[in-house]
Protein backbone atom coordinates (compact mmCIF):
# COMPACT_ATOMS: atom_id res chain seq x y z
CA UNK A 1 0.00 0.00 0.00
CA UNK A 2 2.47 2.54 1.35
CA UNK A 3 6.09 2.76 1.81
CA UNK A 4 7.95 4.95 3.81
CA UNK A 5 11.13 5.61 4.95
CA UNK A 6 12.40 8.14 7.63
CA UNK A 7 15.64 8.91 10.22
CA UNK A 8 14.23 10.06 13.57
CA UNK A 9 17.10 12.04 15.95
CA UNK A 10 17.44 10.26 19.36
CA UNK A 11 15.57 11.60 22.35
CA UNK A 12 15.56 8.91 25.15
CA UNK A 13 18.08 7.43 27.22
CA UNK A 14 16.67 4.00 27.73
CA UNK A 15 18.44 1.20 25.18
CA UNK A 16 16.87 -2.21 24.05
CA UNK A 17 17.71 -5.35 25.01
CA UNK A 18 19.70 -6.25 27.92
CA UNK A 19 22.70 -3.62 28.70
CA UNK A 20 26.37 -5.48 26.90
CA UNK A 21 29.25 -6.64 29.27
CA UNK A 22 31.97 -4.32 29.02
CA UNK A 23 33.69 -4.93 25.77
CA UNK A 24 36.63 -3.24 24.42
CA UNK A 25 36.60 -1.69 21.12
CA UNK A 26 32.99 -0.47 21.39
CA UNK A 27 30.75 1.22 23.42
CA UNK A 28 27.25 1.06 24.33
CA UNK A 29 24.96 3.00 22.22
CA UNK A 30 23.05 3.90 24.95
CA UNK A 31 25.87 6.15 26.27
CA UNK A 32 26.41 7.55 23.39
CA UNK A 33 22.61 9.17 23.08
CA UNK A 34 23.07 11.58 26.26
CA UNK A 35 25.65 14.15 26.38
CA UNK A 36 26.59 13.42 29.83
CA UNK A 37 27.54 9.73 28.87
CA UNK A 38 29.84 10.60 26.37
CA UNK A 39 31.44 12.93 29.05
CA UNK A 40 31.31 9.91 31.58
CA UNK A 41 33.45 8.12 28.58
CA UNK A 42 35.78 11.09 27.85
CA UNK A 43 36.88 11.22 31.71
CA UNK A 44 36.97 7.82 32.08
CA UNK A 45 39.52 7.89 29.25
CA UNK A 46 41.79 10.56 30.70
CA UNK A 47 41.77 8.79 34.59
CA UNK A 48 42.78 5.50 33.03
CA UNK A 49 45.24 6.70 30.30
CA UNK A 50 47.16 8.56 33.44
CA UNK A 51 47.10 5.74 35.42
CA UNK A 52 48.78 3.69 32.48
CA UNK A 53 51.22 5.61 31.84
CA UNK A 54 51.91 6.08 35.06
CA UNK A 55 52.37 2.39 35.52
CA UNK A 56 54.43 2.50 32.15
CA UNK A 57 56.98 4.75 34.04
CA UNK A 58 57.03 1.80 36.62
CA UNK A 59 57.36 -1.15 34.29
CA UNK A 60 60.76 0.90 32.83
CA UNK A 61 62.10 1.41 36.44
CA UNK A 62 61.51 -1.92 37.86
CA UNK A 63 61.37 -5.12 35.02
CA UNK A 64 58.03 -6.29 36.46
CA UNK A 65 56.16 -8.25 33.83
CA UNK A 66 53.47 -8.57 36.56
CA UNK A 67 52.57 -4.74 36.14
CA UNK A 68 52.83 -4.65 32.23
CA UNK A 69 49.95 -6.73 32.30
CA UNK A 70 48.08 -4.66 34.17
CA UNK A 71 48.81 -2.17 32.26
CA UNK A 72 48.11 -3.53 28.93
CA UNK A 73 45.11 -4.26 30.69
CA UNK A 74 44.25 -0.49 31.47
CA UNK A 75 45.69 0.73 28.22
CA UNK A 76 42.75 -1.34 27.08
CA UNK A 77 40.17 0.07 29.20
CA UNK A 78 41.34 3.36 28.32
CA UNK A 79 41.33 2.68 24.00
CA UNK A 80 37.57 1.97 24.52
CA UNK A 81 37.20 5.75 23.58
CA UNK A 82 39.02 5.73 20.04
CA UNK A 83 35.53 4.19 18.86
CA UNK A 84 34.55 7.09 20.16
CA UNK A 85 36.89 9.49 19.06
CA UNK A 86 36.34 8.00 15.36
CA UNK A 87 32.80 8.51 15.54
CA UNK A 88 33.07 12.36 16.50
CA UNK A 89 35.53 12.67 13.44
CA UNK A 90 33.18 11.33 10.98
CA UNK A 91 29.69 12.36 12.29
CA UNK A 92 30.04 15.56 10.12
CA UNK A 93 30.20 13.01 7.21
CA UNK A 94 26.93 13.37 5.27
CA UNK A 95 25.88 10.05 3.38
CA UNK A 96 26.43 10.12 -0.55
CA UNK A 97 26.30 8.37 -3.95
CA UNK A 98 29.00 6.12 -2.44
CA UNK A 99 28.35 5.64 1.22
CA UNK A 100 24.63 5.80 1.11
CA UNK A 101 24.44 4.84 4.66
CA UNK A 102 27.24 7.28 6.08
CA UNK A 103 30.44 6.43 7.63
CA UNK A 104 29.34 4.59 10.95
CA UNK A 105 31.09 1.15 9.75
CA UNK A 106 34.66 3.21 10.49
CA UNK A 107 33.45 3.37 14.01
CA UNK A 108 33.39 -0.46 14.01
CA UNK A 109 36.59 -1.09 12.08
CA UNK A 110 38.05 1.42 14.85
CA UNK A 111 36.77 -1.29 17.24
CA UNK A 112 38.42 -4.01 15.35
CA UNK A 113 41.83 -2.39 15.53
CA UNK A 114 41.52 -1.83 19.27
CA UNK A 115 41.15 -5.21 19.61
CA UNK A 116 43.81 -6.29 17.75
CA UNK A 117 46.64 -3.92 19.64
CA UNK A 118 45.06 -5.39 23.02
CA UNK A 119 45.68 -8.89 21.58
CA UNK A 120 49.02 -7.99 20.53
CA UNK A 121 49.95 -6.75 23.44
CA UNK A 122 48.39 -9.67 25.66
CA UNK A 123 50.29 -12.25 23.76
CA UNK A 124 53.29 -9.79 24.51
CA UNK A 125 53.11 -9.90 28.18
CA UNK A 126 52.40 -13.54 28.71
CA UNK A 127 55.35 -14.25 26.17
CA UNK A 128 57.12 -12.47 28.32
CA UNK A 129 55.69 -13.79 31.27
CA UNK A 130 56.70 -17.23 30.46
CA UNK A 131 60.47 -15.64 29.33
CA UNK A 132 60.98 -15.04 32.70
CA UNK A 133 60.59 -18.65 33.73
CA UNK A 134 63.63 -19.74 31.41
CA UNK A 135 65.66 -16.57 31.53
CA UNK A 136 64.77 -15.23 35.29
CA UNK A 137 65.96 -11.07 35.61
CA UNK A 138 65.85 -9.00 39.11
CA UNK A 139 62.72 -7.13 39.30
CA UNK A 140 63.86 -3.82 41.38
CA UNK A 141 61.95 -1.28 43.05
CA UNK A 142 59.57 -3.20 44.39
CA UNK A 143 58.23 -0.71 46.61
CA UNK A 144 57.30 1.41 43.51
CA UNK A 145 55.51 -1.66 41.83
CA UNK A 146 53.57 -1.90 44.97
CA UNK A 147 52.55 1.68 44.75
CA UNK A 148 51.68 1.56 41.11
CA UNK A 149 49.58 -1.30 42.20
CA UNK A 150 47.65 0.81 44.53
CA UNK A 151 46.99 3.64 41.33
CA UNK A 152 46.11 0.67 38.81
CA UNK A 153 43.39 0.09 41.90
CA UNK A 154 42.42 3.67 43.12
CA UNK A 155 42.52 4.88 39.05
CA UNK A 156 39.91 1.40 37.99
CA UNK A 157 38.32 2.15 41.43
CA UNK A 158 37.80 6.15 40.88
CA UNK A 159 36.19 5.27 37.14
CA UNK A 160 34.31 2.85 38.77
CA UNK A 161 32.39 5.47 40.91
CA UNK A 162 32.16 7.71 38.58
CA UNK A 163 30.79 5.71 35.55
CA UNK A 164 27.94 4.17 37.84
CA UNK A 165 27.03 7.55 39.54
CA UNK A 166 26.39 9.38 35.82
CA UNK A 167 25.27 6.23 34.81
CA UNK A 168 22.59 6.03 37.79
CA UNK A 169 21.78 9.71 36.62
CA UNK A 170 21.31 9.41 32.89
CA UNK A 171 19.68 6.00 33.36
CA UNK A 172 21.98 3.76 31.50
CA UNK A 173 22.45 0.55 32.71
CA UNK A 174 24.96 -0.18 30.30
CA UNK A 175 27.23 2.78 32.29
CA UNK A 176 26.41 1.41 35.20
CA UNK A 177 28.07 -2.29 34.38
CA UNK A 178 30.78 -0.82 32.87
CA UNK A 179 31.20 0.80 36.55
CA UNK A 180 31.43 -2.38 38.17
CA UNK A 181 33.43 -3.99 35.74
CA UNK A 182 36.31 -1.31 36.06
CA UNK A 183 35.64 -1.94 39.75
CA UNK A 184 36.74 -5.61 39.22
CA UNK A 185 39.55 -4.25 37.03
CA UNK A 186 40.68 -2.48 40.42
CA UNK A 187 41.13 -6.05 41.81
CA UNK A 188 43.34 -7.65 38.95
CA UNK A 189 45.39 -4.11 39.79
CA UNK A 190 45.79 -5.55 43.30
CA UNK A 191 46.70 -8.48 42.29
CA UNK A 192 50.20 -7.00 41.21
CA UNK A 193 50.54 -6.04 44.49
CA UNK A 194 50.50 -9.88 45.62
CA UNK A 195 53.76 -10.74 42.93
CA UNK A 196 55.50 -7.61 44.68
CA UNK A 197 54.97 -8.80 48.02
CA UNK A 198 56.09 -12.29 46.55
CA UNK A 199 59.48 -11.02 45.13
CA UNK A 200 59.88 -8.76 49.17
CA UNK A 201 59.60 -11.99 50.83
CA UNK A 202 62.39 -13.54 48.42
CA UNK A 203 59.63 -15.88 45.67
CA UNK A 204 60.98 -14.08 42.63
CA UNK A 205 58.33 -16.24 40.68
CA UNK A 206 55.59 -14.64 41.80
CA UNK A 207 55.61 -11.74 39.54
CA UNK A 208 55.86 -13.40 36.23
CA UNK A 209 53.14 -15.91 37.86
CA UNK A 210 50.72 -12.84 38.53
CA UNK A 211 51.70 -11.79 34.98
CA UNK A 212 50.78 -15.33 33.07
CA UNK A 213 47.43 -15.31 34.98
CA UNK A 214 46.70 -11.48 34.10
CA UNK A 215 47.30 -11.66 30.33
CA UNK A 216 45.55 -15.09 30.25
CA UNK A 217 42.29 -13.29 31.82
CA UNK A 218 43.15 -10.65 28.98
CA UNK A 219 42.77 -13.38 26.32
CA UNK A 220 39.56 -13.95 27.11
CA UNK A 221 38.50 -9.80 27.52
CA UNK A 222 39.92 -10.16 23.56
CA UNK A 223 38.05 -13.02 22.85
CA UNK A 224 34.44 -11.54 24.41
CA UNK A 225 35.11 -8.15 22.59
CA UNK A 226 36.03 -9.60 19.29
CA UNK A 227 33.06 -11.46 19.60
CA UNK A 228 31.22 -8.33 20.32
CA UNK A 229 32.38 -6.10 17.45
CA UNK A 230 32.43 -8.64 14.56
CA UNK A 231 28.69 -9.42 15.28
CA UNK A 232 28.44 -5.65 14.45
CA UNK A 233 30.41 -5.86 11.38
CA UNK A 234 28.36 -8.94 10.24
CA UNK A 235 25.13 -7.09 10.60
CA UNK A 236 24.34 -9.16 13.69
CA UNK A 237 21.94 -7.80 16.48
CA UNK A 238 21.41 -9.15 20.23
CA UNK A 239 18.63 -11.34 20.87
CA UNK A 240 15.41 -10.13 21.88
CA UNK A 241 15.70 -6.62 19.44
CA UNK A 242 13.06 -8.51 16.80
CA UNK A 243 10.87 -9.45 19.40
CA UNK A 244 10.98 -6.04 21.24
CA UNK A 245 10.57 -4.58 16.98
CA UNK A 246 7.58 -6.24 16.76
CA UNK A 247 6.34 -5.18 20.20
CA UNK A 248 6.80 -1.02 19.19
CA UNK A 249 5.08 -1.89 16.22
CA UNK A 250 2.22 -3.09 17.79
CA UNK A 251 1.59 -0.18 19.46
CA UNK A 252 0.87 1.54 16.60
CA UNK A 253 -3.13 2.27 16.20
CA UNK A 254 -4.32 0.26 13.13
CA UNK A 255 -1.28 -2.43 12.51
CA UNK A 256 -2.69 -5.70 12.86
CA UNK A 257 0.05 -7.94 12.11
CA UNK A 258 3.92 -7.38 11.58
CA UNK A 259 5.67 -9.27 9.02
CA UNK A 260 9.60 -9.29 8.27
CA UNK A 261 11.87 -7.43 10.07
CA UNK A 262 15.41 -7.09 9.65
CA UNK A 263 17.74 -5.08 12.31
CA UNK A 264 21.60 -4.43 11.78
CA UNK A 265 23.92 -1.61 13.59
CA UNK A 266 25.67 0.83 11.63
CA UNK A 267 28.26 2.55 14.12
CA UNK A 268 26.23 3.22 17.15
CA UNK A 269 23.04 3.65 15.36
CA UNK A 270 20.19 0.74 14.78
CA UNK A 271 18.98 0.86 11.21
CA UNK A 272 15.43 -1.03 11.07
CA UNK A 273 13.23 -2.45 8.00
CA UNK A 274 10.19 -4.10 8.76
CA UNK A 275 6.81 -4.89 7.06
CA UNK A 276 3.28 -4.17 8.93
CA UNK A 277 -0.68 -5.47 8.13
CA UNK A 278 -3.68 -2.93 8.14
CA UNK A 279 -7.16 -3.02 7.28
CA UNK A 280 -7.06 -3.78 2.91
CA UNK A 281 -10.01 -1.04 2.92
CA UNK A 282 -7.60 1.45 4.34
CA UNK A 283 -6.26 4.24 1.99
CA UNK A 284 -2.87 5.13 0.53
CA UNK A 285 -2.89 8.56 3.13
CA UNK A 286 -4.10 6.38 6.04
CA UNK A 287 -1.51 3.80 5.78
CA UNK A 288 1.36 6.54 5.30
CA UNK A 289 -0.30 7.60 8.67
CA UNK A 290 0.20 4.25 10.30
CA UNK A 291 3.87 4.16 8.82
CA UNK A 292 4.61 7.52 10.77
CA UNK A 293 2.96 6.48 13.92
CA UNK A 294 5.13 2.83 13.09
CA UNK A 295 8.78 5.05 13.05
CA UNK A 296 7.55 7.26 16.62
CA UNK A 297 6.97 4.19 18.76
CA UNK A 298 10.17 2.81 17.62
CA UNK A 299 11.73 5.79 18.00
CA UNK A 300 10.51 5.82 21.58
CA UNK A 301 11.59 2.20 22.23
CA UNK A 302 14.76 2.25 20.28
CA UNK A 303 16.46 6.42 21.23
CA UNK A 304 19.32 5.40 19.16
CA UNK A 305 17.54 4.30 15.71
CA UNK A 306 19.19 5.72 13.06
CA UNK A 307 16.51 4.93 10.35
CA UNK A 308 13.27 2.91 10.11
CA UNK A 309 11.75 1.75 6.75
CA UNK A 310 8.10 0.81 7.36
CA UNK A 311 6.20 -0.85 4.52
CA UNK A 312 2.35 -0.86 5.11
CA UNK A 313 0.72 -4.10 3.05
CA UNK A 314 -3.32 -4.78 3.25
CA UNK A 315 -3.70 -7.79 5.72
CA UNK A 316 -4.43 -11.19 4.08
CA UNK A 317 -5.97 -13.37 6.69
CA UNK A 318 -4.47 -17.09 6.93
CA UNK A 319 -6.58 -19.71 5.26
Amino acid sequence: MAHSHDNPSDSHDHAPGHPHGHSHGSIHPAILSHERGIWAVKWSFVLLLLTAVFQIVVVLLSNSVALLADTVHNLGDAATAVPLGIAFAFKRLKPNNRFTYGYGRVEDLAGVVVVLIILFSAVFAGYQAVERFFHPQMVTHVWAIAVASLVGFFGNEAVAVFRIRVGKEIGSAALVADGYHARVDGYTSLAVLLGALGVWWGFPLADPIIGLVISITLLFVVRDSAKEVFVRMLDGVEPGILDQITHAAKHADGVIAVGETKARWIGHKLHIELSVSVRPDLSVATGDEIARDVRQELTRHFPHLGSADVRVRPFKPVA
